[in-house]
C-alpha cells in the first residue's frame, strides 16, 4: 500500500489525502511566496467560475515539436512567446497557444511549463519539475487556473499561488518568458526553435477564436469587454489596455506601455524596496529589477543582447519577474497596485 500523508491548510479548512509519492514529484515550490496574495484564498476559492470546456478540455501540449527559424512560416508582426534559458531559445507562437494555453517542455535540461492566457493576455513561465501543468477547465478574474498533475492543487497563471489543494498557500517558481512578435524574437534569437502546429490535435492553427493580434481586433482590442466577472474593477484605463506588472512583498507596479516607452528607464519605490524597470526597444518590453542601492541605470549606456540586458550597474541589480498584462486582470489580482503613468511635467 501507497503511505499517505494527510495534509492540513491553515488557510482553508479542507482536509485532503495526497500520497507521499505525489507530493515528492509535486512541482518546485516557495512555501512564502514573494508575490502579494491580496484575497484571502477563500475568496478566490468563491470567485472561481467555469471556463467552458472542462479539465483537460483545452488539452496542454506535452510532447512539443519544434522547427528551425528558416523553416516557420510567421509574419514578423505575429505574436510569440519567447523564452531564453541556460542559452537554448525558443519561440512559441501564440496562435498555438491559444489553443492549447500550456506547452510542458524542457530546456537545457530543465523541465518548464510556457503558459499562456488569451482571456488576460498574460504569458508565464514555470519551473514544474517531475510533474506536468494542464489546464482545469476553471477561472479566476477571468485567468487560467492551472492545475499540477502531482498534486491537483489549483494555480491562477497570474498569481503563481495555489488557491486550492495540498500546496495552497504555497508559491510556483517562476521563469521569465517574453510577449513579443516574431520579427523582433528572430532578429534577437536567430537560431531560436519554434513550435511547430504538429502537436497531436487536430485544430485550426490559422484563426484565433478571440480576434487578432495583428491587427488587434476583437476580444483584444483595448476598450472590448471582458466575459466572465472579477473581483475587483478599477476603470481608470480601458479593459483591455496592456501595462507591464511587477509584483514583490510590498505589493504590485503596473507601469503604463507609453511611460515605459518613453522614459527608458523607470525608478519606483515600493515598501522599502526600489525597482528599477528598463525597456528594451528591441523585444518593446520590460526587464525588471529590484535596486536597493538605488544606482541610476542610464538608457544611453545600455545594450541588449540575447544574454539580456548590459550596462554600467546591471550586474549589481537582482533580476524580477515581469509580464505584460491586460488592465482589468492585473487591477482585479492587485487592487492595490502602484500605477506609473510617466513623470509629470514641471
Amino acid at each position: 500500500m501507497i503511505p499517505r500523508m494527510l495534509r492540513y491548510s491553515a488557510l482553508g479548512i479542507a482536509l485532503s489525502l495526497v500520497p507521499l509519492s505525489s507530493m515528492a514529484a509535486a512541482p518546485p515550490i516557495q512555501e512564502t511566496p514573494t508575490v502579494p496574495v491580496v484575497h484571502s484564498l477563500a475568496s478566490f476559492r468563491e470567485a472561481v467560475r467555469a471556463g467552458g470546456p472542462g479539465k483537460d478540455g483545452i488539452p496542454s501540449i506535452d510532447r512539443p515539436r519544434f522547427q528551425s527559424a528558416g523553416e516557420a512560416t510567421l509574419k514578423d508582426g505575429d505574436k510569440v512567446i519567447g523564452v531564453y534559458h541556460r542559452g537554448q531559445a525558443r519561440a512559441y507562437p501564440q496562435r498555438i497557444l491559444v489553443w492549447h494555453e500550456i506547452v510542458n517542455d524542457e530546456l537545457g535540461g530543465e523541465a518548464l511549463s510556457i503558459t499562456y492566457c488569451p482571456l488576460t493576455g498574460t504569458a508565464l513561465g514555470f519551473k514544474r519539475g517531475e510533474t506536468e501543468l494542464g489546464v482545469s477547465g476553471k477561472l479566476v478574474n477571468s485567468n487560467l487556473i492551472m492545475y499540477d498533475r502531482a498534486t491537483d492543487s489549483e494555480w491562477p497563471q497570474i498569481l503563481g499561488v495555489a488557491i486550492d489543494g495540498p500546496l495552497a498557500g504555497q508559491g510556483l517558481e517562476e521563469l521569465r518568458v517574453f510577449w513579443t512578435t516574431w520579427g523582433a524574437w528572430k532578429a534577437r534569437h536567430p537560431e531560436t526553435e519554434v513550435l511547430t502546429d504538429q502537436t497531436g490535435f487536430v485544430r485550426n492553427y490559422r484563426r484565433d477564436p478571440y480576434g487578432s493580434y495583428n491587427p488587434t481586433s476583437g476580444y483584444y482590442a483595448p476598450d472590448s469587454r471582458r466575459l466572465f466577472p472579477v473581483m475587483q474593477r478599477d476603470d481608470r484605463f480601458p479593459p483591455k489596455t496592456e501595462v507591464f506588472g511587477v509584483r514583490g512583498p510590498e505589493g504590485a507596479l503596473a507601469i503604463t506601455r507609453e511611460a515605459l516607452r518613453e522614459e527608458g528607464v523607470v525608478d519606483v519605490t515600493l515598501g522599502e524596496r526600489r525597482y528599477t524597470v528598463i525597456h528594451d526597444p528591441g523585444l518593446d518590453t520590460g526587464w525588471a529589477f529590484h535596486n536597493p542601492e538605488g544606482l541610476e541605470i542610464r538608457p544611453t549606456e545600455l545594450d541588449f543582447t540575447a544574454e539580456g540586458v548590459t550596462g554600467p550597474g546591471i550586474d549589481s541589480l537582482e533580476a524580477v519577474n515581469g509580464f505584460e498584462a491586460m488592465w482589468f486582470a492585473w487591477a482585479a489580482f492587485y487592487p492595490d497596485t502602484y500605477l506609473y503613468e510617466g513623470q509629470e511635467a514641471p
